[in-house]
């Protein structure tokens, strides 16, 4: 093999390389937000202490979880470690809320992300629907900065990081027709 084929193949080899990465990291933020969503589409997941630690299982130990800005710093402030995260999602689903959240769905838009070696970040916008037991309905949109690491060959979550950009309340029981559970992925 001449110095130009093996500097060409070390090349492509590092693009592959990004694409796979990229490719990883986008399943990795998809699965977050399927795990979030409400009622769960997870097959087998029947209670939230699951779900969380399902969760959990995305993130490096010294992962961290925050939300930004004039909006979210109060709201839902800083996590760091799998302890306070895990303490967070508690707060979500770990008690009983009142309303009860009947339906939550992320979607993502805007998708950009940046591999560098084993490092990455990753920004994209996100927009979810909840509807409350009690007829009330939102619609919330985020900003999301995020940061990953490979760690032996697969990809985890360093740093969960949003970012309000609304919060839009929608006429009550403007849903009328959604699903009390998921049966998408049951066999």
């Amino acid at each position: 093999m001449t110095t130009v084929e093996a500097t060409t193949l070390e090349a492509l080899a590092r693009r592959v390389d990004v694409l796979e990465s990229e490719a990883d990291i986008r399943r990795l933020q998809a699965r977050y937000m399927w795990l979030c969503d409400t009622p769960n589409p997870e097959y087998g997941v029947t209670d939230d202490a699951a779900r969380i630690e399902l969760i959990l299982e995305l993130y490096t130990d010294d992962a961290v979880w925050e939300g930004v800005g004039e909006y979210y710093t109060g709201q839902f402030g800083r996590a760091e470690g799998k302890a306070a995260i895990r303490r967070h999602f508690q707060g979500f689903w770990g008690e009983k809320q009142d309303p009860a959240l009947l339906l939550n769905a992320h979607y993502l838009t805007s998708e950009q992300i940046h591999v560098d070696g084993d490092e990455a970040t990753g920004q994209w916008i996100h927009c979810q629907p909840w509807l409350f037991s009690d007829g009330r309905a939102l619609l919330r949109s985020s900003r999301l900065n995020n940061a990953f690491r490979r760690d032996d060959g697969t990809w985890r979550i360093t740093r969960t990081r949003t970012e309000n950009v609304f919060v839009a309340p929608l006429p009550t029981n403007f849903a009328s027709d959604f699903p009390s559970t998921s049966v998408l992925t049951r066999p």
